[in-house]
């Protein structure tokens, strides 16, 4: 997707953050790619994250080189929308933060 392509950010930062299911995250990095607002990083579950998850869970982690999607500046989202539509398994959406 290119740079033009983005949809225009109205939404004043912080009123929505995008939300990720990391059960069903493959840590494309798709979202990474197109976020304007540099909101995703696309990096080694953690610990607690992975202890959480059943073992179907695990081995498809494990397939997909145990990557996935956090969002440590959900603050800055403006909400685009763009993730949302770029993710491939459909697991972002946008919520109001609280």
């Amino acid at each position: 997707m290119s740079r033009a392509a983005i949809p225009v950010c109205r939404q004043d930062e912080g009123v929505f953050a995008p939300v990720v299911n990391l059960k069903r995250c493959e840590g494309k990095g798709d979202c990474a790619v197109v976020c304007p607002e540099q909101v995703f990083e696309v990096r080694r579950i953690d610990a607690a994250d992975y202890q959480q998850f059943g073992p179907l869970q695990k081995l498809k982690l494990r397939v997909h080189g145990m990557k996935i999607a956090y969002t440590p500046n959900a603050e800055a989202c403006r909400a685009c929308g763009a993730c949302v539509t770029a993710c491939p398994e459909r697991v972002i959406t946008l919520a109001r933060a609280t």
